[in-house]
């Protein structure tokens, strides 16, 4: 074989013409085919290392499928031609009576729906065989389970059902759903019953905010970033043995461009084995994905189709990467037909041509991703602006780290092994955290845009946890019920104070036209102490009746003394859309009723109105009325919010249980914080993955020299330590140079939405995981350490 140092005279395997580097790639699949032990070992850490990264982007191209299956399987189940035109609400043979009977049990929501069929045959939501007897319920498997452990023995008396069978999966959005239906035959539509026709109409979905969009664009770019990373990374596994092998191939007569091309046949080779890991592992997994739970999230295995242009991009892109990166990386190495030129001293990296990629995505979201005025936002320029900063910071870290390490000297033995061996290896070392440090940064900038975020999304309810932690309201009592419930919530374990009160409306006597509103008004009727939380009402005995003003609202004064003329008759009445049984009764307010100044009781309203005692008007006679307990408790008894549930459940199942929070965040922006848990978990196992693969397949590549050292009597411990500095001091880099650069990255796309940032200090948990992850993967790699330092490892073929 002969060999031309000539571009010129194209030798037996130097060509220029496209189907020779075909055969130069072929050659280098049949070189990593057939390379021997050592050749299958590194082809199997590459494919391993690229298919974790193809199955975390397999399930990333799922996620619009999963997205739009839940969203079809929501609105097949969501209630539709419910309304509050009495002729529209007639019954027929198909129509059906429902009410929410939502609860919680240990912080976890479950759905429920109390039903009752108007004919023969009704209208049954997705999941459903059949319509669920009265006392009996159908119950989502996950329910099912719930309610059959041990735990769950509150849960089981607060619904002392007899379960008929359990929901198919057409009904539920995910197989961790909570969701139960049970059968009534008291469910009218006077005591909370709305009619419907049908299901799988739902109201439409407003589009994503402008903030929101910004928020999604930029959790897609910062989850994404660290598999392309990884895998980009996962194809130079081995690079060192592999160049090695390539300067025998220069010297039987390779040229410099088909050495090139040979090597990436071989990188070719290992992706085209990780894709097809990648698949098998996402097949394989998929069926399992139903059982796991992740911030509470699950989702169906059919659900987890992945879209077909995403897979075809996929399919092609990882194979390019892996051609094109090493073709980039062997620009950087002289393979000479003595040796490789990579084992010398290399000219210092430059910064010159580093620095301008992050300063460009930095002007892009700072010219074309600023929220306009009317607060429009495009994802475009968002997305590459986020990844040209994040794509800066991967380029600037091998800079980075090699100017670190080149000022490392001296110290103890374990230091001076890391520090020479990071000298001679600094890209090496720059690329295994690369992928941590993308992450990390991307993740401070979320966290800094979510803070940043926060107001936005997040209101004041006015509601005031320190008097009242849960407010009830109940619209199926009947007589003597209302004292009934206050009581029996007032002896209720853990609970110190009720604020218990019988409402109804009351209007003015007369006759008024269609387009005329009648004045109306409210009845709350409680005893003194209940009084006392709603108005100022001063001295109070039973008996007393108040008329409440609001305190700064004239207006609303006028109308409630137009409504409520002291000495003169008011008109309670059952009157009203829907309702299948009018009642009426006709009361005096006493002509000595004060009036007195409203003010916010712990649920954040105003009470104004007619205020009674039971001694003015007796509270079992009001037809309509709807019982509102506000209740304190004492919170350092264990599950006491459940022994609360559990009796407002035992007096009215369809009671409606609302905890007090003096905050409420939007659902969606709530939405993408779950995801960026999910996904954010997910992401930092691969990295801890990748770390570990890379760190294994460094250690195979010098396990001749960790045999020999130990056996001129180098302590084990010593190279321990020193595979510890060598793992710790790059991470350390990356983390300065992602916090550096996730800081700038926050502030930036905090002011790119007209918003501050509220915290500096938010890097502080994403430092301490990436700090995490070194140390997990530290410790599982020490086994193989030690296995590489037995003296068999200085035996060659």
């Amino acid at each position: 074989m002969t060999r031309s140092d000539d571009p010129g005279v194209p030798g037996p395997l130097s060509r220029t013409r496209t189907p020779a580097l075909l055969r130069d790639l072929g050659l280098g699949v049949r070189f990593a085919a057939a390379g021997g032990r050592e050749g299958w070992t590194r082809t199997l850490l590459t494919s391993v290392g690229v298919g974790i990264g193809v199955a975390l982007l397999l399930v990333a191209s799922a996620v619009p499928h999963l997205l739009e299956a839940r969203g079809h399987r929501s609105d097949a189940r969501s209630e539709s031609s419910v309304s509050f035109a009495p002729e529209r609400n007639e019954k027929t043979d198909r129509t059906v009576l429902t009410k929410q009977i939502d609860t919680e049990f240990h912080n976890r929501a479950v759905q429920g729906v109390m039903m009752r069929a108007d004919g023969a045959h009704p209208v049954l939501p997705p999941g459903l065989p059949r319509m669920p007897a009265a006392g009996r319920m159908y119950v989502s498997p996950a329910l099912a389970e719930m309610l059959a452990s041990p735990g769950a023995r509150l849960l089981r008396e607060r619904l002392p059902y007899v379960t008929e069978g359990t929901i198919t999966d057409a009904g539920l959005v995910s197989p961790g759903e909570l969701l139960f239906y049970l059968g009534s035959d008291t469910l009218t539509a006077d005591n909370g019953g709305h009619r419907l026709t049908g299901y799988g109409h739902g109201l439409p979905v407003p589009p994503l905010a402008p903030l929101l969009v910004v928020l999604s664009a930029m959790v897609g770019v910062v989850l994404l970033m660290p598999v392309a990373i990884f895998i980009a990374t996962a194809v130079r596994f081995g690079g060192d043995r592999r160049d090695r092998r390539l300067a025998a191939l220069r010297l039987v007569g390779a040229d410099v461009g088909s050495v090139r091309w040979i090597a990436a046949g071989e990188a070719l080779f290992g992706a085209l084995l990780g894709l097809s890991a990648g698949a098998a592992l996402f097949l394989a997994g998929r069926p399992f994905v139903g059982s796991l739970s992740v911030w509470e999230q699950s989702v169906f295995p059919a659900d987890l189709a992945p879209s077909t242009p995403l897979v075809a991009v996929i399919l092609c892109a990882v194979p390019v990467c892996a051609v094109l990166v090493t073709l980039v990386a062997m620009r950087s190495v002289v393979v000479e037909p003595l040796g490789v030129v990579r084992e010398g001293r290399g000219r210092k990296r430059r910064i010159w041509w580093r620095l301008p990629v992050p300063l460009a995505g930095l002007a892009i979201l700072a010219v074309y991703g600023r929220t306009g005025d009317d607060r429009t936002a495009e994802p475009s320029p968002i997305v590459a602006g986020a990844v040209l900063v994040l794509l800066g910071l991967a380029l600037l870290l091998p800079w980075a780290v090699e100017a670190c390490v080149s000022r490392l000297h001296g110290g103890p033995v374990p230091w001076q092994l890391a520090g020479r061996r990071l000298q001679l290896s600094a890209g090496t070392a720059a690329r295994t955290v690369s992928g941590i440090t993308v992450a990390v940064a991307g993740a401070v900038a979320l966290q800094m845009l979510f803070a940043s975020m926060n107001a936005e999304f997040t209101r004041m309810t006015g509601q005031d946890p320190s008097r009242a932690q849960f407010f009830m309201v109940s619209e199926n009592v009947l007589g003597d019920g209302a004292a009934r419930t206050i009581e029996a919530l007032g002896a209720t374990e853990g609970v110190e104070q009720v604020i218990g009160t019988v409402e109804v409306y009351a209007t003015k006597p007369g006759s008024y036209s269609e387009d005329e509103l009648a004045p109306t008004t409210t009845i709350t009727v409680g005893d003194c102490a209940t009084l006392r939380e709603l108005a100022r009402t001063g001295s109070c005995a039973d008996g007393d009746t108040f008329v409440a003003h609001p305190a700064h609202d004239q207006e609303m004064s006028d109308w409630i003394d137009e409504s409520a003329r002291k000495g003169e008759q008011v008109r309670i009445s059952t009157d009203s859309a829907g309702a299948e049984v009018v009642e009426t009764v006709y009361w005096t307010l006493p002509a000595g009723a004060r009036t007195v100044t409203s003010r916010f009781d712990p649920h954040g309203v105003e009470t104004t109105g007619i205020l009674a005692t039971p001694g003015a008007i007796d509270p079992a006679s009001l037809p309509g009325a709807t019982v509102v307990a506000q209740v304190r408790v004492d919170e350092s008894v264990p599950d006491v919010s459940e022994y609360v549930r559990n009796t407002a459940a035992r007096l009215d199942p369809a009671m409606r249980v609302v905890a007090l929070n003096s905050t409420e965040r939007d659902g969606r922006y709530a939405s993408i914080q779950t995801a960026v848990k999910v996904g954010g978990t997910a992401t930092m196992l691969l990295i801890a993955a990748s770390m570990l693969v890379q760190q294994l397949e460094q250690l195979r590549e010098r396990r001749r020299l960790l045999a020999a050292l130990v056996a001129f009597g180098t302590r084990r411990s010593t190279l321990g330590w020193s595979v510890l500095w060598q793992t710790t001091i790059p991470v350390a880099v990356g983390l300065a140079v992602a916090v550096a650069g996730g800081l700038v990255l926050g502030w930036t796309l905090a002011r790119m939405t007209g918003n501050q940032v509220s915290d500096w200090w938010l890097f502080l948990p994403m430092a301490g995981a990436g700090a995490g992850v070194v140390l997990l993967v530290t410790l599982l790699s020490l086994p193989a350490l030690w296995r590489l330092m037995r003296p068999a490892g200085l035996r060659t073929e």
